[in-house]
């Protein structure tokens, strides 16, 4: 493929011919290790969820003069709080992540901060303290898996009244695969999962299932043509539809992409754990409807009786073309006058004739001119 080719491909001009259902079981691998490392990761290392989840308190502020992890920890234990995690931010800011503030035998947090605020020394309004019991975060949770059994559920029910219920199972799998590899992400990477996490998930199942539709009206549209059909098969009917439609979601997916991106390299913190769980979710998102959701549909398709008829017939073509192919035989050239001549005479007499030259031939006589 020439530079040219591929720039007429990427603008639309023409249409690739990738044949994506006869290498299902490649991309079938691909995603199930992508699974497995996803699962991997949540089992071995699970997920790093806030405060918003678990409940706990925060607490954050910069500080005026030098001070030390050990230190803070050892202010922390001075007013009840055992079990904390202190970090140094940037050089200049600490940031505290503590059990409730509400536990037994801990000090109040106006106590608390100006103990800090003291060591730090700056103000006590400037320490700043966030205390969210479990209750609370237990009701995140909750809420949380909630929503998205109810995404999934209304997803599946539009796809089925929409298009059919096959298009419905196959869409359900490539985001059932779009959510485990965007946790497995965060579970390996370890960043922290808070509530822009859930509605970045969430956002990822509306453009994946965007992306998916497009491609399964394009098939269900290339499917009701039975010329196509007829000739193609059920398989290349969803190859071709897919090549057809393929720049337009790669387009779309970059649009999308570059300014997740931007948001991701300078945005703030908090639009920075939206913007990663959006990147890693549109491109996972891109390449489960093209390489898993359509050779999924391919395979349920595949089990309709008239799809089996017609690659029965498809296929007893192909072998009768073959055995014609096969039974003809190349044409051997005669020989010519003068060969067949010289094998006559030299079965006569026993020594080899040369055959006669065509330049040497007689003449028939030419016509005598009347006078």
């Amino acid at each position: 493929m020439n530079l040219q080719h591929a720039v007429d491909t990427y603008r639309g001009h023409t249409i690739p011919h990738i044949r994506w259902v006869e290498h299902r079981n490649r991309w079938f691998a691909i995603s199930g290790i992508l699974i497995l490392l996803s699962l991997g990761g949540l089992l071995f290392r699970e997920l790093n969820f806030s405060i918003d989840f678990e409940g706990g308190a925060r607490i954050t502020y910069t500080f005026a003069r030098p001070v030390s992890v050990e230190g803070v920890q050892a202010t922390l234990e001075e007013n009840g709080i055992g079990d904390a995690e202190v970090q140094i931010v940037n050089g200049e800011a600490i940031s505290i992540r503590t059990p409730s503030l509400t536990g037994e035998g801990v000090s109040d947090a106006e106590t608390i901060r100006s103990a800090l605020a003291e060591q730090a020394g700056i103000e006590a309004v400037d320490v700043n303290i966030e205390d969210v019991g479990p209750t609370w975060g237990g009701e995140i949770s909750r809420k949380a898996a909630l929503g998205l059994v109810i995404v999934l559920a209304a997803i599946t029910a539009y796809i089925a009244l929409r298009f059919e219920l096959k298009m419905a199972i196959g869409a359900i799998i490539a985001l059932i695969h779009d959510v485990l590899i965007t946790i497995g992400v965060y579970a390996l990477s370890g960043r922290e999962v808070t509530p822009e996490t859930v509605i970045a998930v969430l956002t990822i199942l509306g453009f994946s299932l965007y992306d998916t539709v497009v491609i399964y009206d394009k098939i269900k549209e290339n499917l009701e043509t039975q010329s196509l059909v007829a000739r193609l098969g059920s398989d290349g009917v969803i190859d071709l539809s897919l090549n057809q439609v393929l720049m337009r979601s790669v387009n779309t997916s970059l649009v999308v992409l570059l300014p997740i991106l931007s948001l991701l390299l300078f945005g703030g913190d908090t639009l920075k754990d939206f913007a990663f769980a959006m990147f890693v979710g549109v491109a996972i998102g891109v390449y489960s409807s093209v390489c898993l959701a359509a050779p999924l549909l391919a395979v349920l398709k595949r089990r309709e009786v008239r799809f089996r008829q017609l690659e029965q017939r498809l296929s007893d073509r192909d072998r009768v073309v073959a055995r014609r192919g096969a039974a003809t035989s190349p044409v051997v050239p005669t020989a010519s006058t003068g060969e067949a001549a010289a094998a006559r005479a030299t079965a006569r007499t026993g020594t080899v004739a040369r055959p006669q030259s065509k330049s040497k031939r007689r003449k028939p006589p030419a016509k005598r001119k009347r006078r």
